[in-house]
């Protein structure tokens, strides 16, 4: 039979357990009733976190400032780096061209020996290249003609930016024309002028080439050094020319399709500066968040992420500004040309467009906004998450 100390031990234990059960299913009552507390308001709490996320990432102290430098780049590179270049005519661009005068002249002082496939490096450098022909063409169905506003350049692989330097070294070294179709023909000279002598075999034109590269020693090497130096001077004197060259690999699809792009400005030298402008506008993004992200003192996860929200809208709203400012300052100017009759002051304008300044903005808009709201919804999940857990 059990002592009165040991009932009395007993029932203090039994005390105990129960107050701790109560105190226990008091918390959990109360902890529950905060639960749906927050669900019941959870509309709310997720526009204090809203509210909490914009205060964290808005643009304030050294980010203003960051954001007049990075306008005022993008504004001066406008101003200085923006002009789309002056076309010239084919004689007058050839002559700016770098090593125009050694490897690519324009007149010959000698007619082609034509040796099949197998020009020597003086034939090569004293001729124009064999893809400008323009004679002879009837025999042949007149492979480079009706090609619109490019013309020959339309037609043949040579003039292509990006299959030129293959196609149009090897119709050099092989004294040869390759047409948009991959037809080739053996080009020869009479009087000084380029004319079609008869067809080729455009793997025979590849081949030899190769061949010469390959097996032929020193000569063969440096016949093909040569034609790919003089392949690089006449892209290079005709992108800037008027007429320019066709997008890279369009004419293999439809010559005349390249040509009808020209006509609208979609043409090499375009792209070319327009790409100058976006990788110019990309640079000193790049240069501004790098020089931003050193200034971050902070080192958790999300205030990294934070903070590099706080970079992309100082990017952003940099290009947005520059973009804005330079379509109003060239709408402003070609007003101008147009009210007062001056069509110079109107190409002068438009010669200042930062295209590709404004797609570089587009592309921030898109790429920008989609990692802002991918770490917005993170900090509101990752928040709401720890309301309810309790741990703020």
């Amino acid at each position: 039979m059990a002592s009165l100390e040991e009932l009395r031990s007993k029932r203090a234990s039994l005390k105990s357990d129960t107050d701790k059960l109560l105190n226990d299913t008091d918390n959990i009552i109360r902890e529950s009733q905060r639960v749906a507390d927050l669900a019941g308001n959870a509309d709310e709490v997720i526009t204090d976190l809203e509210s909490e996320f914009e205060k964290r990432t808005k643009l304030h102290g050294q980010d203003i400032a960051f954001l007049f430098f990075a306008t005022a780049l993008q504004c001066a590179r406008q101003y200085l780096l923006t002009d789309f270049k002056e076309r010239l005519g084919d004689q007058e661009s050839a002559k700016n061209a770098l090593g125009e005068s050694k490897f690519d002249p324009h007149n010959a002082d000698s007619d082609r020996s034509h040796r099949l496939y197998n020009p020597s490096v003086e034939e090569i450098i004293s001729h124009p290249v064999p893809f400008d022909l323009n004679i002879g063409g009837a025999d042949f169905g007149n492979p480079l003609s009706g090609y619109g506003k490019l013309g020959h350049r339309a037609a043949t692989l040579g003039h292509d930016p990006i299959l030129g330097w293959i196609f149009g070294t090897a119709n050099i070294a092989t004294s040869t024309v390759t047409d948009a179709k991959f037809n080739s023909y053996h080009v020869s000279s009479d009087n000084l002028r380029d004319y079609f002598k008869s067809h080729a075999n455009t793997a025979l034109v590849l081949e030899k080439t190769f061949d010469k590269l390959i097996n032929q020693g020193m000569i063969g090497k440096e016949i093909v050094g040569t034609s790919l130096a003089k392949e690089a001077v006449h892209l290079l004197s005709d992108v800037n020319s008027k007429n320019s060259l066709p997008l890279p690999v369009v004419t293999t699809f439809n010559p005349k399709l390249g040509s009808t792009l020209a006509k609208y400005g979609l043409d090499m030298s375009n792209v070319l500066n327009v790409g100058k402008q976006a990788a110019v506008a990309e640079a000193i993004n790049i240069m501004i968040a790098m020089i931003h992200r050193l200034t971050f003192g902070l080192d958790s996860e999300i205030d990294t992420k934070l903070y590099e929200v706080r970079t992309r809208r100082i990017i952003t709203y940099s290009n947005i500004i520059a973009s804005t400012s330079n379509i109003i300052l060239v709408a402003m100017g070609s007003a101008v040309g147009a009210a007062t009759d001056n069509p110079d002051m109107i190409k002068k304008s438009l010669k200042k467009l930062d295209i590709g300044g404004f797609l570089v903005t587009v592309g921030h808009l898109i790429s920008d906004k989609k990692f802002i709201t991918q770490v917005k919804t993170e900090f509101i999940l990752n928040n709401f998450d720890k309301l309810i857990q309790g741990e703020i």
